[in-house]
Order: C-alpha cells, then structure tokens, then sequence
C-alpha cells in the first residue's frame, strides 16, 4: 500500500508541477506580456547603447585633448596665453560711388537708389 501511495503522490506532483509551468508559458505568450517583455529588451539594449556611446564619446574627448597638447608643443603654442581682450578693431567702409548702378538719391544721400528697379515694372 506504501507503493501505491508514494507513487500516486509522485503523480500528483509531477502533474501539479507540469500544469503551473505550462500556464506560466502561457501567460509568458499572451500579446500583453510579449510587448511588456520587448519593450523592456528596448529599454535594456538603450541604455546599453548608451553606455557605450558615452564611454566612446569620453575616449574621443581625451583622445582629442592629448593631441592638440602634443600639436600645441610641436607648434610651440603651449606660451601661457594673455587673458586681456583685444583692442576693438575698426571697420573701414569701403564705398564704390565709380561704379554705372550707383546714383545718388534725392530723399537720403546715404541710401543708394538703382536707375533699374525690377519692381517698378510691374
């Protein structure tokens, strides 16, 4: 009678155990919980993506920074530089009253008018 009952409990076990791990692959494949699991992939191979493009642009920055030391002292521009600013520059104005376009205009003499005028012609 021992047999009989370890085996028909051994049965129930297994069939107990068999049924949860079929309704959890079940619910693992209803349309909900397919989206919530790939959406969750996106957002893990994101932020790995991220990481990594982070790491890469920080490699970049140093990488750039040694190289324009090395290139400031091969081009002797590693002189401590003056931190006044520079004097204002003036801008000449450069006019070309020579040229057949320009006329001088009777209502400002600054302002150029143009003997042809596409506009006018409308």
């Amino acid at each position: 009678m021992f047999r009989r009952t370890f085996w028909f409990t051994t049965g129930v076990a297994a069939g107990v155990w068999a049924t949860t791990k079929v309704n959890r692959k079940i619910k693992q494949l209803t349309p909900e919980h397919l989206a919530v699991s790939a959406a969750n992939k996106a957002i893990e191979a994101g932020g790995r993506l991220k990481d990594r493009a982070v790491d890469f642009a920080l490699e970049v920055r140093d990488n750039m920074a040694r190289r324009e030391a090395e290139l400031g002292d091969a081009l002797g521009l590693a002189a401590p530089v003056d931190r006044e600013l520079p004097a204002p520059r003036g801008y000449a104005v450069i006019e070309n009253r020579t040229t057949p376009k320009y006329v001088e205009g009777p209502t400002h003499p600054t302002y150029p008018t143009y003997p042809y005028n596409r506009n006018e012609d409308h």
